[in-house]
């Protein structure tokens, strides 16, 4: 497994910690979760989704997990 292969779970856990920490250092508390996609035949694996309630990559005042 690459190590910046962020579409294996392990690889998604870690994007998301590493932007959960980003954030937490600037004060702003964001929802991340992990969906397992499924096989994607042009892949040839499974992929993990990671998906969060931020807007461009910015975190919202919005407290509802669009996850």
């Amino acid at each position: 497994m690459m190590k910046g292969d962020y579409c294996t779970r392990e690889g998604a856990e870690r994007l998301k910690a590493q932007i959960e920490a980003y954030w937490a250092e600037r004060g702003k508390n964001v929802k991340i979760n992990l969906v397992q996609a499924g096989f994607l035949p042009s892949m040839r694996s499974a992929r993990t989704d990671v998906r969060s309630n931020m807007i461009n990559g910015v975190p919202t005042n919005s407290t509802e997990n669009f996850a």
